[in-house]
């Protein structure tokens, strides 16, 4: 019987405003196998966003009692809002042997490396902090005051970069999605990864 592969877990993030969902829904479209994790949320949906497509929409109830009842990978408050991963979808779709990629702000995806130490962490960069910024005014939802703390919180966010295994600069999206898509076919090639299929695909008989 053959060893079934278990699936990579690719958590992506980055500073708010770098493009992690640009850059995650282009990968998508160009690499179908690859499974994404829809994340709940507190915050309210933005122009264009579905629910159960983009985030579960929770209110803070609905969320803190998923917090009690430990139904989320992992979770965080940000900027006034609570972010987390469902934990159960997560863990089955790994168990397929189908690969999961997580689109999730900076504390969560600590504590998802706390848990889940296999997984590969990929921290999306701006080219410079001037260009984070101006992604951040152009998206045309934010008051200056709330610029201005976006930017004080990436900052500190950009410091957190030396906890991830890889760097990827998201200068033009098509670029970044191509880096991303190199790491993962790397990945999947580990020796530790498939070392399990070869030694039993060696003890079956000629």
């Amino acid at each position: 019987m053959m060893v079934k592969q278990k699936g990579l877990l690719i958590v992506l993030s980055g500073p708010s405003g770098v493009g992690k969902g640009t850059v995650c829904s282009y990968l998508r479209e160009k690499q179908d196998d690859i499974i994404y994790s829809v994340s709940a949320t507190t915050r309210n949906p933005r122009s264009g966003e579905t629910d159960a497509e983009n985030y579960f929409f929770k209110t803070r109830q609905e969320f803190e009692q998923m917090i009690k009842e430990d139904q989320l990978l992992e979770w965080a408050e940000y900027v006034g809002n609570y972010y987390g991963t469902p934990r159960a979808f997560v863990e089955e779709t790994l168990q397929q042997g189908k690969d999961v990629i997580l689109e999730i702000e900076i504390n969560g995806a600590l504590q998802v490396k706390e848990k889940y130490g296999e997984g590969i962490f990929i921290f999306l960069m701006p080219p410079t902090l001037a260009e984070l910024k101006n992604r951040i005014i152009n998206r045309g939802t934010e008051t200056a005051e709330s610029i201005l703390k976006r930017m004080n919180v990436a900052k500190n966010e950009l410091q957190m970069m030396k906890h991830y295994d890889y760097l990827v600069m998201n200068d033009e999206v098509s670029k970044a999605v191509e880096r991303i898509q190199s790491i993962i076919e790397a990945e999947r090639l580990r020796k530790e990864r498939i070392l399990p299929y070869y030694e039993q695909w060696l003890k079956e008989e000629l």
